[in-house]
């Protein structure tokens, strides 16, 4: 059975609220309100890969404490538009 797209984006919005870490919960979620409505399928599809990533990964990725792997740094970088303060100081 195929998915479908509204029901893929309220599992990746589901997904993004419920992590491992605080930080990545407020972080993610933020995010999955702002943009899961506009995204392309091919963009969603990466996001659900990112989604299976640890949440300390994501946290350092985010807050720019290493370097983020090239298939996600797109999608990252856009997610650290809107995590700051949560990911560093303002």
């Amino acid at each position: 059975m195929t998915e479908t797209r509204e029901a893929m984006r309220k599992r990746l919005h589901m997904r993004s609220m419920r992590r491992g870490i605080k930080e990545m919960d407020l972080i993610l979620s933020h995010f999955a309100a702002t943009h899961l409505a506009e995204m392309s399928d091919a963009e969603l599809a990466v996001y659900d890969d990112l989604l299976s990533e640890n949440d300390h990964d994501l946290y350092i990725w985010v807050s720019k404490q290493v370097d983020v792997p090239v298939a996600y740094a797109a999608l990252v970088q856009q997610i650290a538009q809107g995590a700051e303060g949560v990911s560093r100081p303002a």
